[in-house]
């Protein structure tokens, strides 16, 4: 879908966020794109340099103070769709878990998306598309596990995923219609070399779910090859 509409996007200075931002400029969307340390993403900078679609902004997600500063900064802007990308995963594969690492996890992964939704939701409920896409992963599906492991990285995603599907509900009367996506096993930094797709592929697959999704779809939790999750 290309035309005169507009996207934010959270953790834009790499992996499958620099690429939503890639492809959504590429189309001619107006491009929000958000990381903790602008000055520091020689990716996103050269992007910004070739597009002018993009506009970098600062935005670190775990600074809640920082979210409603940025919703106020861009309060008169029509925001089509939020993509609430970024996240962390903190190491818990062995049996000494770090309390601090699950609370930062549970903060960033399942907070933040809640925290973004809410202080921009005027500005989505005021534009055409009225969508919000929050990444999640498989890995955050009680269905799904059968290894077991990684419990804060899959409990923080889990409860993201409940997060989501009371917002589809909360936000239904705004006619905003809110998708929680699966990116598949990626190669990015989070990924490693051994995933299965490229950014390019995940990131056209989610974009064709997020331009499918609706009214009657939303709450639902899918992945990039537009397949339905049990969660």
């Amino acid at each position: 879908m290309s035309g005169n509409y507009q996207v934010l996007i959270t953790g834009a200075n790499r992996g499958i966020g620099l690429e939503f931002v890639s492809q959504y400029a590429r189309d001619g969307w107006k491009v929000l794109a958000c990381c903790r340390s602008p000055q520091h993403t020689n990716a996103l900078q050269a992007l910004a340099k070739v597009n002018t679609n993009i506009q970098i902004l600062p935005l670190d997600i775990a600074d809640f103070a920082q979210i409603e500063a940025l919703a106020l900064q861009l309060k008169d802007l029509k925001i089509d769709v939020l993509i609430n990308n970024a996240g962390i995963y903190p190491d818990s594969s062995s049996g000494n878990i770090d309390t601090n690492d699950w609370l930062d996890a549970f903060k960033i992964n399942s907070m933040a998306p809640l925290k973004m939704a809410m202080a921009f939701t005027p500005h989505i409920a005021n534009s055409q598309l009225k969508k919000i896409a929050t990444l999640s992963s498989k890995m955050g599906s009680l269905d799904d596990n059968t290894s077991g492991g990684s419990y804060i990285y899959r409990s923080s995603k889990a409860a993201a995923n409940m997060v989501m599907k009371s917002l589809s509900i909360d936000l239904q009367p705004l006619g905003i219609t809110v998708v929680t996506l699966h990116p598949g096993w990626v190669q990015t930094e989070m990924g490693g070399s051994n995933a299965l797709i490229d950014t390019k592929t995940s990131v056209a697959g989610l974009r064709r779910v997020i331009e499918q999704s609706s009214l009657n779809t939303t709450g639902q939790f899918i992945a990039y090859d537009g397949q339905a999750i049990k969660w």
